[in-house]
């Protein structure tokens, strides 16, 4: 069943534990070659399974569509394993319990997990984690005070340490991590930040909104020129989201014993051959720079001493975010496809429809 075709009665049966209870989910219908489209997602009705001892049921209300998940779309070795052919995709998601057979998790709470891209999930209780939303809204969990926030806070206080007087540069400022980064950068003492992002009006908010000190449309003209021109003495760190041009960049600007966060690499996800690197790597050796890989994942240990920092600074009003928001199941193709092509500000969400109620 194509997603176009595919219409989703309304839901029953939650409070008898899932007993009878349809949801929705979209599977991988066919791995893409170069860039996804459409026909690479089936959108499928299910039965939710009863949960069992230790398992609740979650009516999922927010879920999370992001960069690389299009890695795990292709079948090769990865830190992650691959999504499976006819299977659902999975990542993160927010929902209400509605059915619970595990005492530490009652009915009611607002959990996050990882089985997102579905209406319905039954998981472990020990696979979900339960949310104050006295703190925050629920879907901040999936962006701020999620894993693009520990992203971008870690990067900048570990793999690329910012120390104050730093000159910073971020790519994909206008996303999910760079929107935060530019400001975490602030808070660590840096005297100039720049961001890069495509098109006038992303520009535009990374001053007036993000906190950046000076934008580069890479759409408008050469990378390289136009971060000459907004640190023309030169930079200290780089948190890379994109690789290839803007990384070349970057490698140019860095005083000698610089830092890079090799955090991302959204250019290259889509292609279909081997992609050359920077030519000018050699600099690496000639400046000293330290370029450092990062995955969140390593890093789920400083979750704890992030969170009341995060939450601080949005309840004085001192961190400002954004959300890119498609509503229900079937809009989920669609907002992962329009995020790849940097169609968002701030966080990509969904909003599912099973949030009505």
């Amino acid at each position: 069943m194509s997603i176009e075709a595919s219409a989703g009665a309304r839901q029953d049966g939650a409070e008898t534990g899932g007993a009878g209870l349809t949801s929705r989910e979209v599977r991988l219908a066919v791995r893409p070659h170069g860039e996804p489209g459409p026909e690479n997602f089936e959108l499928v009705s299910t039965t939710v399974p009863t949960p069992g001892p230790g398992q609740i049921l979650v009516r999922n209300t927010w879920m999370s569509v992001d960069p690389y998940m299009r890695a795990r779309m292709d079948d090769r070795k990865s830190y992650m394993p691959p999504f499976r052919v006819g299977a659902a995709l999975d990542g993160a998601a927010i929902g209400e319990v509605v059915a619970s057979e595990a005492a530490a998790v009652p009915v009611g709470a607002t959990v996050s997990h990882t089985l997102g891209w579905r209406e319905y999930a039954v998981l472990d209780a020990t696979a979900a984690t339960v949310l104050d939303t006295s703190v925050a809204p629920a879907e901040a969990y999936l962006g701020v005070l999620g894993l693009p926030g520990l992203t971008a806070y870690v990067a900048l206080t570990d793999t690329a340490p910012v120390r104050p007087g730093d000159v910073v540069f971020v790519s994909a400022a206008a996303g999910a991590v760079g929107s935060l980064a530019g400001q975490f950068a602030r808070r660590l003492g840096a005297a100039r930040v720049i961001g890069s992002a495509g098109g006038p009006e992303k520009a535009r908010r990374l001053v007036e909104e993000f906190g950046y000190d000076a934008a580069i449309d890479y759409r408008a003209g050469s990378v390289r020129a136009q971060l000459a021109t907004a640190a023309p003495e030169g930079i200290d760190v780089y948190l890379d989201n994109v690789g290839t041009d803007h990384l070349a960049a970057a490698l140019d600007a860095l005083h000698i014993g610089g830092r890079v966060a090799l955090v991302g690499a959204i250019s290259l996800y889509n292609a279909t051959a081997p992609v050359p690197g920077p030519t000018n790597l050699v600099l690496a050796l000639t400046k000293r720079l330290s370029l450092r890989g990062m995955l969140v994942t390593d890093h789920l240990d400083r979750l704890a001493d992030y969170l009341p920092l995060a939450a601080g600074w949005l309840a004085d009003g001192s961190l400002r975010t954004a959300n890119t928001v498609r509503e229900g199941i079937e809009a989920a193709p669609g907002a992962f496809l329009e995020m790849l092509r940097g169609g968002n500000v701030g966080k990509m969400l969904v909003r599912l429809a099973a949030d009505a109620d």
